[in-house]
């Protein structure tokens, strides 16, 4: 069973939801984190939609053009065959800018026949405060919230089509070329076929050069290539900020109210994607998001925040919009997110290692950018030393009583234990001795209190009896190798406990909001990694065949998956989940000899 029939479009300026019936169920305007015109996804009956249906359909057919963000659809009819290309154009300018406006465009071909559609146009600005103001211009149809209903907001259709037959959902015989053009501004120039055919062209052409320079492995190529244009769609253009997800309050458990806003850029994923992004050839994806660093951390005292807003924003406040039911009425929908103020020590070693990793491989930095990164590092690296011992909230944002967590403190040991290579790799060797010795003091509290006799496995924090995915990571970063006997066990405990139907939970205590009742995706594809690595090849690779399986139509994974349906749940697309389906794919490939610069993971 999986209800997530959806696929991504998006150009990083923002994204849209379109499922597989060519509905467009979200699509914030003009920015990822924007209000939703279109937001059927959290309220069924009144969110807002754009669909496009052909009239007398016998079968529908959906997939992407091959390597590329652009949606393909497929409509049989009675009356001729049809195909909808549904995309957000980017795509390189002459001057070496993007082009990646605030506008979806829905292009329309005619196969064969003479085929009818009808469009149902239903949007609802400001999260669907209200039904919109629609009105028939010279050139377009405007869209317009109502006054008192939130902000003001107003949009622009751009279509060959007839405007009354399109507001009227009445049958409309296609031409063989036919488009709709919806964009956050007026356009100034007029809109033609010929003008959208060509910026399709350019968009599709941008993506099959982008795939073309990604290194992947050869027995899973096609779905990692998914999967990485996918995070690419996660990451914004103007910033270079990456975000976790598109959506907001896609519940964790159907019915239940773990429902959280993913639209803002955790430090931690967003740095272990841009890592990623490094090793398999997209250096300058990481550039953007390491000017985003350096532009939070300016100032020698200035931290790093768990999490910031697309722009850089430092308040997400959160608010709850109760006039939204919510996915399958599971109240609350939530926009902002309250993680921003928690303390979360982990994200230094994330941060750290991804910058590790950009010094090593790129070759492209300037000495003065070089510089403000070393600078950055020695700022992380003081905080670090500052904080390694103090409790914080760890990296599932737990919001109860902060703890000792024991992923946290092998976090602060990665980020000492890279700064020490980075100092050696920029010859300042005056702080090796230091940092070296603060590094090993770190593991040896790790190894001395996170380490519980009695159930011979790492915990979730000091003291606890509580199992906890996070700490397979220390495969991962190298804090011990796969041979140590203390991983072994831990390994096989949480196998025993944390395995259920084939599926990894993150934990399987109650916390604040009761027990988990769904597996996480990304703790699946590190349970299989531990598996690969300590010798247990084929558990790996049944966990690996079973978990791709749940991925949609279109190969897209959300966060979570039920355990008992294989239902996908939680915020979709989701950038962990893809980020670690594609590292479990390339520790899995056994015919691509992989250097060590590009496989973070070591065997024995």
């Amino acid at each position: 069973m999986n209800n997530y029939d959806y696929g991504i479009i998006g150009n990083c300026s923002s994204a849209a939801l379109v499922n597989s019936e060519c509905s467009v169920e979200w699509l914030c305007l003009p920015y990822f984190d924007s209000a939703s015109v279109f937001g059927r996804i959290l309220d069924e009956n009144n969110g807002g939609y754009f669909k496009i249906t052909g009239v007398d359909t016998v079968a529908v057919k959906q997939d992407y053009i091959i390597h590329t963000a652009i949606l393909k659809t497929i409509f049989t009819t009675k009356d001729g065959i049809f195909e909808v290309n549904d995309y957000m154009p980017r795509f390189e300018t002459s001057r070496g800018n993007y082009y990646c406006p605030s506008e979806l465009h829905r292009k329309l071909k005619v196969i064969s026949g003479k085929p009818k559609i009808k469009v149902e146009l239903i949007p609802k600005p400001n999260y669907a405060l209200s039904d919109a103001i629609c009105k028939i211009q010279n050139d377009y149809i405007k869209i317009m919230s109502q006054e008192g209903k939130g902000h003001y907001n107003s949009f622009y259709v751009y279509s060959n089509l007839d405007y009354q037959k399109v507001l009227d959902g009445e049958p409309i015989e296609l031409e063989e070329y036919s488009y709709f053009l919806l964009s956050y501004h007026e356009k100034l120039e007029p809109v033609e076929n010929d003008k959208l055919f060509l910026e399709y062209e350019k968009t599709k052409s941008y993506w099959l050069d982008w795939v073309q320079k990604t290194r992947y492995p050869k027995k899973y190529k096609e779905e990692v290539l998914r999967s990485a244009v996918t995070l690419k769609l996660l990451m914004y253009q103007r910033t270079g900020a990456v975000l976790a997800a598109v959506t907001t309050s896609l519940p964790e458990i159907i019915g239940k109210d773990r429902n959280w806003d993913y639209r803002y850029c955790w430090i931690r994923d967003a740095a272990m994607i841009i890592d990623l992004y490094v090793r398999i050839g997209h250096i300058q994806s990481a550039d953007g998001f390491i000017e985003f660093i350096l532009n939070r951390m300016q100032l020698k005292h200035e931290d790093i925040r768990v999490m910031y807003g697309i722009n850089g924003e430092e308040d997400l406040t959160e608010r709850i919009l109760d006039h939204l039911p919510g996915y399958k009425n599971s109240a609350p929908v939530r926009i902002g997110n309250e993680a921003y103020l928690q303390k979360q020590n982990d994200l230094y070693g994330e941060l750290i290692e991804t910058i590790y990793t950009y010094f090593v491989i790129n070759k492209r930095a300037s000495f003065q950018v070089n510089e403000e990164i070393w600078t950055m590092t020695r700022s992380l690296v003081n905080r670090v030393r500052d904080i390694w011992q103090e409790k914080d909230s760890g990296i599932w944002e737990r919001r109860e009583a902060m703890q000792h967590y024991v992923h946290s403190k092998m976090m602060n040991w990665v980020a000492i234990d890279r700064a020490v290579k980075i100092a050696k790799f920029v010859n300042k060797t005056q702080y090796v001795k230091e940092w070296t010795q603060m590094a090993e003091d770190i593991k040896v509290d790790i190894l001395k209190n996170g380490w519980n006799e009695k159930l011979q496995a790492f915990t979730m924090y000091y003291g606890s009896d509580i199992y906890d995915a996070s700490n397979l990571l220390m495969f991962h970063y190298g804090f011990l190798p796969s041979t140590d006997p203390r991983m072994i066990s831990t390994v096989k405990e949480y196998y025993k406990h944390l395995v259920k139907n084939n599926f990894t939970f993150r934990y399987v205590a109650e916390d604040e909001f009761g027990a988990p009742e769904n597996a996480f995706i990304v703790c699946t594809f590190w349970m299989i990694n531990a598996l690969y690595l300590i010798g247990e090849e084929q558990k790996a690779r049944e966990m690996f065949d079973n978990i791709r399986s749940c991925a949609n139509h279109l190969k897209l994974f959300s966060e979570d998956v039920e355990i008992s349906t294989r239902r996908l749940t939680g915020n979709f697309p989701q950038g962990y989940s893809h980020l670690a389906f594609i590292q479990s794919a390339l520790l899995l490939e056994t015919d691509y000899n992989w250097s060590d610069a590009f496989s973070p993971y070591k065997k024995g």
